[in-house]
């Protein structure tokens, strides 16, 4: 059994630093999908917030490199790892990871080709992983300055999405249940762009009552409160939803101004701002009939 597991970890330190070759960050997993290092502050319930700052590995996704010395020295203090996990969000690919579920009962491709239909997108040809229980993994890369969140069945039931601060499974990567790999005739290509209509679905939904806002106020305000609402980490977030909410019912140039001054005030500069509305402009659908009153339906 241990030979067996030490072929698996070098073909999955194999594998890793293959993907950090296409610029992908990897850390260890073990069979059951976890880091494969456990915290260094899990016996002190005190420890402050740590991503890493302390030197030392265990810090889960915070680990994730594409320095393939670095990769080594984490496999190397992981010697019971059998698979590797890349790391959602980061630089230069920006992976999205749509997770195609088939244990929740539910027929998640199908659910993804609703989506399709119904938000007028098509999912390009990508990267796509196998699962062993017979899953999908989508990879897909967003836009710069953008942060997609991780979700469960939030888009649709059986359909999990992993953004910055999620990992996926790599393929070759070894598990309890099976081996990970490739789809075939996927295995050379790059992520796709996520496509415009999608991008919007996978954003977190408002936490205030948005669409009574902007029904209330014919000029989009209660967008630009939502956008002076924005904390440090989600400020370009919120500000290409409200972008996006914007064009797609025609307030697009109308709030342009108030919108670029409202994330000044969180704390972006005017050059980010500007460039996260004119991402929006390009990438949100604009419905023929949506005039400056128009509510947009929330999935």
């Amino acid at each position: 059994m241990a030979t067996i597991d030490r072929q698996a970890t070098t073909l999955a330190l194999a594998h890793a630093l293959s993907a950090a070759e296409r610029g992908l960050a990897v850390i260890p997993l073990s069979r059951t999908k976890l880091p494969a290092l456990r915290s260094p502050h899990r016996d002190d319930p005190a420890a402050p917030l740590c991503h890493g700052e302390c030197g030392r590995f265990g810090h889960g996704v915070y680990d994730a490199s594409t320095d393939p010395r670095r990769i080594r020295e984490l496999f190397a203090a992981a010697p019971w790892a059998t698979g590797y996990g890349i790391a959602c969000g980061l630089e230069p690919h920006r992976l999205i990871g749509i997770d195609l579920d088939t244990k929740s009962g539910t027929d998640s491709s199908a659910a993804l080709r609703e989506l399709a239909l119904r938000h007028l997108f098509t999912i390009p040809e990508t990267v796509v992983v196998l699962t062993p229980s017979g899953g999908r993994h989508v990879w897909l890369s967003g836009p710069p300055g953008i942060v997609v969140p991780n979700s469960a069945s939030r888009l649709a039931p059986g359909i999990d999405i992993r953004g910055a601060g999620g990992y996926l499974v790599g393929p070759g990567s070894r598990t309890g249940h099976g081996v990970y790999g490739t789809a075939p005739g996927t295995a050379h290509l790059a992520p796709a762009r996520c496509p415009a209509s999608l991008l919007p679905l996978l954003m977190p939904p408002p936490r205030n009552r948005q669409p009574a806002l902007l029904a209330a106020d014919r000029h989009g305000q209660g967008l630009v409160q939502f956008v002076l609402a924005a904390h440090e980490g989600q400020r370009n977030t919120r500000l290409f939803w409200a972008a996006c909410r914007a064009y797609e019912n025609g307030l697009g140039p109308e709030l342009t101004e108030a919108l670029v001054a409202a994330a000044v005030r969180t704390g972006l500069t005017e050059r980010e701002a500007r460039s996260t509305i004119v991402s929006a402009s390009r990438m949100t659908p604009r419905h023929p009939d949506a005039g400056p009153g128009s509510v947009p339906e929330e999935s």
